[in-house]
This record gives structure tokens, C-alpha cells and sequence, in this order.
């Protein structure tokens, strides 16, 4: 691993502050991450449900992170293709909780898969699978 929890967060408040404090990272292992996406009112779409780009958001950040952590900062790594399932409604007033494991780390792409959960659930909410084009050394 390249980048550990703090160095993570460090990378995220520094290079992406208008959405930094959107999320906290809980763990980072070899190849997996779990992130949160922090509760608040302008995630929320018409009925009170977590809304379909805040966890878009998330699956990504946490896809994105898991690979810096392995491959150290490179910031202009960015999302190739996006698949997200929506399976149900997620807990109201709950932080979002995302498992992101990644599946490939090649010197081009990455590919991950992430699930989504409410927290203190067990079903997932959603499942996203995400694919990183990682910019050439230099």
C-alpha cells in the first residue's frame, strides 16, 4: 500500500475540498476500502431518501481512494465507466457506508465493485461497479 487512512484524507482535503467533508474514510486494507458518505440534508432528494448522485458520489470517491491507496496520489486518475444498481430505499437520517473493493490494478485500469449499505443495516442498498483510467508515469 501507498497511502494509508491519513494520507487519504490529507489527499481529499487537499485536492477535492469542496467535497471533503462529505465523507470519512473508516478503513483501508490491500485493495479494499470502506468510506462513508457523512448525513445531511443536501443529499436528500424529494421524499427524504438518500438521492441517486450522492451515492453515484460515494461509490466513486471510495473506488477512487482505494486505488490512490495502492498506487500513491495521483490525482488525474479518473472514471472510465460507472454501473450502479439502486436495490432499495436506504435508511432515513444514517450515514451511507460504501465497501469498495477493487478486482484489477493493471498499469492502465482499475476495476472495483462497491456496496452500498445504511448504517447499522445488513442488506445493501446499492452495488456499483466502476472502472479508473490510471494516467501513464511520466
Amino acid at each position: 500500500m501507498q497511502m494509508d487512512r491519513d494520507a487519504l484524507s490529507a489527499f481529499l482535503k487537499s485536492e477535492f475540498q469542496q467535497v471533503a467533508e462529505m465523507f470519512a474514510i473508516d478503513a483501508v486494507a490491500p485493495m479494499e476500502l470502506r468510506v462513508r458518505l457523512l448525513h445531511h440534508e443536501r443529499h436528500l432528494r424529494p421524499g427524504g431518501t438518500v438521492s441517486g448522485p450522492a451515492m453515484f458520489a460515494l461509490a466513486d470517491v471510495a473506488v477512487y481512494l482505494a486505488i490512490l491507496s495502492m498506487i500513491g496520489p495521483k490525482a488525474l486518475s479518473v472514471t472510465t465507466n460507472c454501473s450502479i444498481d439502486f436495490m432499495r430505499k436506504p435508511a432515513s437520517g444514517v450515514d451511507l457506508i460504501c465497501d469498495a473493493r477493487l478486482l484489477k490494478l493493471g498499469r492502465a485500469l482499475a476495476v472495483g465493485d462497491c456496496l452500498i449499505y445504511s448504517d447499522g443495516l445488513e442488506s445493501p442498498v446499492a452495488r456499483a461497479s466502476l472502472t479508473y483510467s490510471i494516467p501513464p508515469d511520466r
